[in-house]
């Protein structure tokens, strides 16, 4: 199949285990992207447009430049600690997918906050004044990738 690899699954674990863990850690998204059929890109499935998602992100960043008035940051990736107790609080639900979250996946501390982080960033692109199990469920996802490849 064109775009596979030609190494033997021990060959790629060598090189992927070249990748230290805190490296990763620093990582905010990881996304698999796979081919593209062509099929799928013949199809005409309507999407959002570039201008309404623009619009969201744009809607967001104010929500966070509000959100931050007055304070040294200006967004939700350059929170600190006292910035995540005081702005990511969860609910018990939300609370209990992060535990286990953590515990199954073996995450760091550092893993802990930026998923805080993307969660509420997710909330913030849905308009969302509390972060939801739904978007740190959408947070969590983003940090499954290292752990199928590096873990």
């Amino acid at each position: 199949m064109p775009g596979e690899s030609k190494s033997s699954p021990r060959e790629i674990q060598n090189y992927l285990g070249r990748i230290s863990g805190p490296l990763l850690d620093r990582i905010d998204l990881h996304v698999e992207v796979p081919q593209v059929k062509f099929r799928e890109m013949q199809a005409a499935k309507p999407g959002e447009t570039s201008a309404q998602v623009r619009q969201r992100v744009v809607a967001a960043r104010r929500i966070q430049q509000q959100r931050f008035a007055g304070k040294k940051i200006t967004c939700n990736a350059r929170m600190g600690t006292r910035e995540l107790k005081e702005f990511c609080v969860l609910d018990e639900a939300a609370s209990e997918l992060l535990k286990h979250a953590m515990s199954e996946m073996g995450l760091s501390a550092r893993a802990h906050d930026r998923v805080l982080k993307v969660a509420r960033t997710i909330a913030d692109l849905a308009a969302s004044s509390n972060i939801t199990a739904e978007h740190l469920g959408e947070a969590i996802q983003y940090r499954t990738l290292d752990r199928q490849l590096w873990g």
